[in-house]
């Protein structure tokens, strides 16, 4: 089979996948977006008397005019009934005029055919009719609501079910929905890959990306509700991962230094990054800076305004008794305090001293989840779905809304 054969066979549920192992793992731990055919599978297909051409004749799609000669209609009829929802497309391409061509299971033509003859001849039914005059195309919304099908149909996971739900909506109405940004980055690991038989040409790939985006508002409130529903079920089977979190394991990982001093290991105490140990013995004094004189509205000069009082060497001797400078601390190199050693009076402190080898004794617990509904910090609290759904009420309710 080719290979838009084999994808619209998986697509279709003709051929079963199973989850595929995660790459990098010895364990061969399953990957929810990751497919394969189990070796049963190709057996029981292999086995079928009418294998190949079988599976190639339920798979093969067709267009507009192959379908209307299919059911012996007109072009004209074929696309009302399409366009009305009366069968739904299984894939589409852009031509080279920017139009978009739809394509359709034969076999499904082939079902509508012996169940609904009543419309392959005589008069279209009257609401038909005002549907199709009215402009209404559900052929877009029809591949979609069969795309998402068949991704709820490969994976039992829940994240990954709420992400196939959540791709089918613009980030603004992801965002309204799903308020917590940890669960939007969460849910976009999840995401699921667009078709492979996607256009390549930029015109064409723009036009692609929005039928894979739901418009129509009914069909956006729908999939708004099972996407708070789903996130719900997703909430209840595990919380999604934030910053600081342990990783899947369950262990937190524990500082290097409380792994030293459970050993028996003295740490020695080390001075930040980019400072060093120890302060040098002297420092030039930087000269004063002065503004220059400026005329005041009444004519006379203002004299020179000195500027911030400069920071010189840490001295050892007696703190002066004039009155604490307002102006910025000195940026000069770390004193001896933060290497671990005593500080001398005289020297400006310029963070907290680091820990001896003594306070490396207790292993601080690594971060965990706040317990119960408390959120961790910079998360917004989740709205329920009720919640939600009335706030939307009030926006449309407001003047201009």
């Amino acid at each position: 089979m080719k290979r838009e054969e084999f994808q619209l066979a998986v697509q279709l549920g003709f051929v079963r996948t199973v989850p595929g192992a995660m790459p990098g793992t010895a364990e061969g731990a399953a990957d929810p977006t990751r497919r394969r055919v189990a070796r049963s599978e190709i057996e029981r297909l292999t086995k079928a008397p009418d294998f190949p051409e079988g599976l190639r004749e339920r798979v093969r799609s067709v267009g507009t005019s192959e379908g209307a000669q299919l059911l012996s209609i007109s072009k004209e009829r074929f696309a009302r009934l399409a366009r009305t929802g009366h069968f739904s497309p299984v894939r589409f391409y852009v031509n080279r005029y920017r139009a978009v061509v739809w394509l359709y299971p034969a076999a499904e033509l082939g079902e509508f055919a012996l169940t609904h003859p009543g419309l392959l001849t005589g008069r279209l039914p009257l609401d038909v009719r005002i549907r199709a005059d009215g402009g209404e195309d559900w052929r877009p919304r029809n591949w979609r609501a069969r795309r998402l099908g068949m991704l709820l149909r490969a994976s039992g996971d829940p994240w990954v079910r709420t992400a196939a739900i959540a791709s089918l909506l613009d980030p603004v109405q992801l965002a309204e929905v799903v308020d917590d940004p940890f669960e939007r980055a969460y849910l976009d690991r999840f995401r699921p890959a667009p078709p492979s038989w996607r256009p390549t040409t930029p015109a064409a790939r723009e036009i692609a990306d929005r039928l894979l985006l739901a418009d129509d508002p009914d069909e956006i409130l729908w999939h708004r509700m099972s996407l708070a529903l789903a996130l719900d079920e997703a909430r209840a089977d595990r919380q999604a991962p934030w910053p600081g979190a342990p990783p899947p394991g369950g262990h937190p990982l524990a500082p290097p230094g409380s792994i030293l001093a459970a050993l028996g290991v003295p740490m020695p105490a080390t001075a930040p990054l980019g400072l060093p140990a120890t302060a040098p013995a002297t420092l030039p004094s930087p000269a004063p800076a002065v503004r220059p004189q400026t005329a005041l509205p009444g004519g006379d000069a203002a004299g020179p305004v000195p500027g911030p009082a400069p920071t010189g060497p840490a001295s050892s001797g007696p703190a002066s008794s004039g009155p604490a400078s307002s102006g910025p601390a000195s940026s000069g190199p770390a004193p001896a305090g933060l290497a671990g050693g005593p500080m001398s009076p005289g020297e400006a402190s310029l963070g907290p001293a680091s820990p001896g080898p003594a306070s490396l004794g207790t292993a601080s617990a690594g971060p965990a989840r706040p317990p119960g509904g408390i959120r961790p910090p910079g998360r917004r609290t989740r709205r329920s779905l009720l919640d939600r759904l009335r706030g939307r009420k009030e926006v449309r309710s407001r003047p201009g809304g």
